[in-house]
C-alpha cells in the first residue's frame, strides 16, 4: 500500500497552529509506555505510508513514516539486507516513523550503531506549518542543528515526520548464538577483555545465569571464534525474543526498568532482579524499589533509568542546564509547542 496524506497532515498542523490546538502523535502506539501521556488531538500517521524508493545496491531505503516496520523488514529481508541497529517493535503496529522518534534499538546497538546513526535524512512539518526536507538530499542543518538526528528519541516533540531515509546494511553471512555458565560479575569482565579484541560478537546478554552472545560473519571468522569461545549453541531466535521483551525476565511482576550506562561500568547491587543487554551498557530491572533511589544510585556511576511504564516520573529529569538547550531546540523548530507537549518532560 503506497498512500501519500502529506497535505491533509500539514493541513492539519496548520489548523493546530491557527487554533492553538496541542497534538498527539501517534503511529502504531506500541512504545505509549514510554513517557508522559500526552492531552491533545490525534494526528494518526499509519495512513500516510509506503517505501518510495529502495535501491539495494545503493544501501538506502526510503519510505514514509507511517510505514509498517515488518513491511520494510520484508522489504530488505528479501534483498539479503537489514536495518543495522534492530529496532524493537514491541507490537505489531510498529512504524518507522515511531522507530525513529522512539529511537530504540536492538541488541547489535553498541556493534552496529544506534537509531540515530542509520538517519540519513527526514521530511518534517515543523511548527512553523512548513513541510521541509532535512538531511541527505536538498537540505542540510538549519541554526546549527543536525535536524534529522535530532528526530531519533524525540517522540515527537520537534516536528511531524512525514518521511525517513535510512542506512541499510547486508545481512552477516554467518550467525551462531551460543551460551556460557558464568556469573553476570565474570560475564562483565570476559566482555571487556573480548571487546579488546577481534571477535565477530554482534550480541552479548546475561540473563542471570549465563552470558549469551551472538556471532555473525564470514564463516571462517564465526567458526573460530565458535571454537575459542566454547560454549553451547543456541537458537538464534534469542535475539528477538530479547530485543521484543519477551523472555521470561520481562513476565516478573515488578515494575521494569531501562538502565542505560557506560560501556566499562561494573557490575550493580541493585535491589530486583537484572538482565544484562548491549554487553553491559543497557541493564533491565525489574525492581519495586523507589524511583528516586534507583536514579542516584545508577547516576552515581554516569548512567540514568527510565521506567517502563507511561506516568509523570517514567523518564529521568534533566539537569537544569541540560534543559535549557532542550527547551532552545523546542522553540526553534516548535514555537508554539503544540507537537507532543510535555510528552518527555513538563516544560517541554
Amino acid at each position: 500500500m503506497n498512500t501519500d496524506l502529506s497535505k491533509d497532515l500539514l493541513e492539519q498542523v496548520n489548523r493546530a497552529l491557527d487554533l492553538g490546538t496541542p497534538l498527539r502523535i501517534q503511529g502504531g502506539n506500541s512504545k505509549a509506555m514510554l513517557g508522559r501521556p500526552v492531552d491533545g488531538e490525534l494526528v494518526d500517521t499509519r495512513g500516510h505510508r509506503g517505501i518510495l524508493s529502495y535501491d539495494p545496491t545503493e544501501l538506502v531505503l526510503t519510505a514514509r513514516a507511517g510505514t509498517p516496520l515488518l513491511e520494510i523488514e520484508a522489504a530488505l529481508h528479501e534483498a539479503g539486507q537489514m536495518l543495522p541497529c534492530e529496532p524493537p517493535h514491541l507490537g505489531p503496529g510498529a512504524t518507522l516513523g515511531g522507530m525513529v522518534a522512539a529511537g530504540l534499538s536492538g541488541p547489535r546497538r553498541p556493534w552496529a550503531g544506534a537509531v540515530r546513526d542509520q538517519v540519513l535524512g527526514t521530511r518534517l512539518i515543523t511548527g512553523h506549518g512548513k513541510l521541509l526536507r532535512f538531511g541527505g538530499e536538498v537540505m542540510k542543518n538549519v541554526a546549527g542543528y543536525d535536524v534529522s538526528r535530532l528526530m531519533a528519541g524525540s517522540f515527537g516533540s520537534l516536528g511531524l515526520l512525514t518521511e525517513v531515509s535510512l542506512k541499510v546494511l547486508p545481512r552477516p553471512r554467518q550467525c551462531q548464538s551460543l551460551r556460557l555458565q558464568m556469573s553476570r560479575r565474570q560475564a562483565l569482565a570476559e566482555l571487556a577483555q573480548w571487546g579488546q579484541q577481534p571477535l565477530p560478537i554482534s550480541a552479548a546478554c546475561h540473563d542471570g545465569e549465563a552470558l549469551y552472545l551472538r556471532l555473525e560473519g564470514g564463516e571462517g571468522s564465526v567458526r573460530s571464534a565458535r571454537e575459542r569461545l566454547g560454549g553451547e549453541p543456541v537458537a538464534n531466535d534469542f535475539w528477538h525474543e530479547l530485543r521484543e521483551q519477551r523472555l521470561g525476565f520481562f513476565r516478573q511482576p515488578a515494575p521494569l526498568w531501562r538502565l542505560s550506562l557506560p560501556l566499562a561500568c561494573a557490575d550493580l547491587d541493585l535491589p530486583g532482579l537484572q538482565l544484562l543487554d548491549w554487553g553491559g551498557a543497557q541493564r533491565w530491572l525489574k525492581s519495586d524499589a523507589p524511583a528516586h533511589a534507583l536514579r542516584e544510585q545508577v547516576a552515581a556511576v554516569g548512567g540514568h533509568a527510565t521506567a517502563y511504564a507511561q506516568g509523570e516520573h517514567s523518564i529521568a529529569p534533566l539537569p537544569a542546564a541540560l534543559l535549557r538547550y532542550h527547551q532552545a531546540l523546542k522553540r526553534q523548530l516548535d514555537p508554539q509547542g503544540i507537537f507532543n507537549p510535555g510528552r518527555l518532560y513538563p516544560d517541554l
